[in-house]
């Protein structure tokens, strides 16, 4: 088990000097006049605000000019806050560079696959691989790094902001030289590289490594895996600068923990944060609710993979709204009682601090209409009444900083590689989405009661768990098939479904017929896939409906049960949903996509030969989301409410640390969370 108290997060201490949550947002008070800063303090002392973020976007006011520096307003912020109790995560400021250097050097600027190049005016107008733009970065850390080394209000460094959120692909000649030069590390040499693009195919093969570009603009489809290996390197070149920040940072602050701002969210692909994890000494994330009839159930899911990438240990929400953001088509505000649901759901997850963006609601400027802590109504208003509402809660919650997640028996996997390659074009359809197929089975489980992590497919110990679902688990290595296949032997219970094992790393078909890698394992064999058109669907013989994809199956191992098959359509008659027993475990194949309604009722067949069943009593299952945290001594049950309607919960006894007494029973309200104290039992 982790320690109860992480050496490397920053911690803010209560009043006995033991770990308490984290509670803040961006604040940046270089929007706002001087007499507006004291105030500030006061308010975030009345709001229970313990930790802000600081600086993110101000390098042009740091560095008004190339020889010009001014620390003045920063130093008296800093010591500001160190007066107020409130600590900083303070920002290297590199998200944005300023005027003056991209004036001076528009060689940093990015340039586009048709080969535009991305002008000042926003945010993030740099190249990840820009020596010029990497040199300058690297002295204004090393400025602040050497300036507030020692300042008693610096918790912890925060390198640039959501790196790869507009700048993640960038297809200028420092992006290709910086390319080559990755190629050449994963593959050596040309003839190898040749191999794994298949350059045979429509007169590609290269004879010298100079020839090679990004996929850039081209006459038709961009060969594939080049296209994927783009994605690898541009993660990795994010990946690269924040090593390079990191490590200026420790040299100078060894003791200062650092991180930087995931975004494990839906619409955002392009970070292989499994892969960043290690590269952060704790795990920070954002967050924003995206309206629709699966958004509380995708706050949990990513908040659940958030912990996932974090090893189950204490992470930190860098970021979420107290209400409406500015940047959807129509930006909602939220209910009563949205705003700590929300905020609770991710410490159910594992959250060790709850930040918002941000702390005072812009005037001016494009975020000007995105909610704050205090809004442009001030602090008499519905929204900071909340907040400081939430404050209390997460001070009785600070038993619970530093427990890690329990794990649960069922996990989902998630892979970036996946990801990326089953979106790209060329393929049997175009309308596959990766996310939402994942989604939609977290979704269904959610619905059930059953208690699940979400999890990446690659850093995973699968035998922790009794169930394993890998949605279009679609590049699948040897040594991953392999992996499952050792699971399933040893008692696992392994689902997956239509365009899963298809590909290799090198996103090259394992021949043979289709589910290629898991073909064996699944006792199936495919010959052409049968996607379907928009607007049509096949029913099953189970009561539940199809769409998007169907498999023309054919069962090859003797021990394979077919427990649904199509009632419409070209395949009618034909297995749709297949289990096969080798071993002591099970491997199941779902060749259609049922949403989230087929697979509720689906799931429970699954579940079943591995033991799995909700832990909450019946009557609350989908109205009530469980999670558990632990740490020596204890169990932290959280127990959130779905619904609009109140949710009795009888039996459930323990030390309530928030939500409504439970003397009579609890009760849980409309969407309100209750967290319970129970002992952790003897092992």
């Amino acid at each position: 088990m982790t320690s109860r108290h992480p050496s490397r997060f920053p911690y803010a201490p209560g009043s006995d000097g033991t770990p308490r949550l984290s509670y803040g947002a961006d604040y940046n008070p270089e929007q706002w006049p001087r007499a507006v800063w004291e105030e500030d303090v006061r308010l975030m002392r009345e709001a229970g605000v313990n930790i802000v973020s600081l600086g993110i976007f101000s390098w042009a006011r740091l560095q008004p000019a190339e020889h010009t520096w001014d620390f003045g307003w920063l130093d008296e912020v800093m010591d500001l806050l160190h007066e107020g109790g409130i600590r900083a995560d303070l920002a290297t400021a590199t998200a944005s560079p300023p005027p003056w250097l991209t004036t001076a050097h528009p060689e940093v600027l990015p340039v586009t696959a048709t080969g535009e190049t991305v002008w000042p005016g926003a945010r993030q107008h740099w190249r990840p691989t820009s020596p010029v733009f990497r040199t300058h970065a690297l002295r204004l850390v090393r400025t602040l790094a050497t300036r507030y080394a020692g300042h008693p209000a610096l918790a912890a460094w925060h390198v640039n902001n959501e790196l790869g959120c507009h700048n993640v692909y960038d297809y200028s000649d420092d992006a290709a030289r910086a390319f080559r030069a990755w190629l050449r590390a994963r593959y050596a040499t040309l003839d190898a590289l040749n191999d794994a693009w298949g350059t045979s195919f429509w007169s590609q093969h290269y004879s010298d490594w100079e020839q090679i570009l990004p996929p850039r603009l081209a006459a038709s489809h961009p060969n594939p895996t080049q296209q994927l290996d783009f994605k690898r390197f541009s993660s990795d070149a994010l990946k690269d600068h924040l090593r390079a920040e990191r490590e200026v940072l420790r040299e100078i602050t060894p003791d200062v923990p650092v991180t930087t701002n995931f975004m494990v969210m839906p619409g955002i692909k392009g970070m292989d944060y499994a892969d960043w994890a290690g590269e952060v000494d704790f795990v920070a994330n954002d967050h924003y609710v995206v309206p629709g009839p699966q958004d509380r159930d995708e706050l949990s899911f990513s908040a659940n993979l958030t912990s996932g990438i974090a090893g189950h240990r204490p992470w930190f929400l860098m970021e979420h709204s107290t209400s409406a953001v500015n940047w959807q088509p129509v930006n909602v505000p939220k209910r009563p009682g949205d705003l700590a649901r929300d905020s609770l759901l991710h410490v159910a997850h594992g959250a060790d601090a709850v930040c918002f963006f941000q702390w005072r609601q812009s005037a001016a400027g494009a975020e000007k209409y995105h909610s704050a802590m205090v809004p442009h109504a001030g602090p008499d208003s519905e929204v900071f009444r909340a907040v400081t509402g939430l404050g209390r809660t997460l001070r009785a919650l600070a038993p619970v900083a530093g427990s890690e997640r329990e794990p649960a028996r069922v996990a989902v996997l998630f892979d970036w590689d996946s990801w990326w390659a089953s979106e790209q074009d060329s393929h049997p359809t175009s309308r596959l989405a990766y996310h939402r197929e994942a989604l939609d089975w977290y979704s269904a489980l959610l619905r059930l009661g059953i208690r699940t992590d979400v999890v990446p497919a690659h850093r995973t110990d699968l035998a922790t768990y009794d169930l394993v679902i890998a949605p279009v688990l679609h590049v699948v290595p040897a040594a991953l098939a392999k992996e499952l296949t050792h699971y399933v032997e040893g008692g696992g219970h392994l689902v997956t479904t239509y365009f899963s094992g298809i590909v290799d790393e090198n996103d090259h078909i394992w021949l043979g017929g289709y589910p290629g890698a898991l073909r064996d394992l699944l006792g199936i064999r495919v010959e052409e896939f049968g996607p379907l058109p928009d607007g049509e669907s096949v029913a099953l013989d189970n009561a539940t409906t199809g769409t998007l994809w169907t498999d023309r199956i054919t069962v090859t191992a003797p021990d394979v049960e077919v427990l649904a098959r199509y009632r419409t359509g070209a395949y009618a008659a034909r297995a749709a949903v297949t289990r096969r027993t080798p071993g002591r475990g099970s491997a199941t194949y779902v060749s259609t996509r049922l949403g989230a309604d087929g697979l509720t009722g689906l799931l429970p067949e699954l579940l079943a030969p591995a033991g799995v069943t909700g832990e909450l009593p019946s009557a609350a299952a989908g109205a009530v989301e469980l999670t558990v945290r632990r740490d020596a001594a204890n169990r932290y049950l959280f127990l959130v409410n779905r619904t609009d309607e109140p949710v009795a919960l009888p039996g459930l006894t323990g030390d309530v640390l928030a939500g409504p007494a439970a003397d009579d029973g609890l009760v849980l309200p409309p969407r309100e969370v209750a967290v319970l104290r129970q002992p952790r039992p003897e092992r």
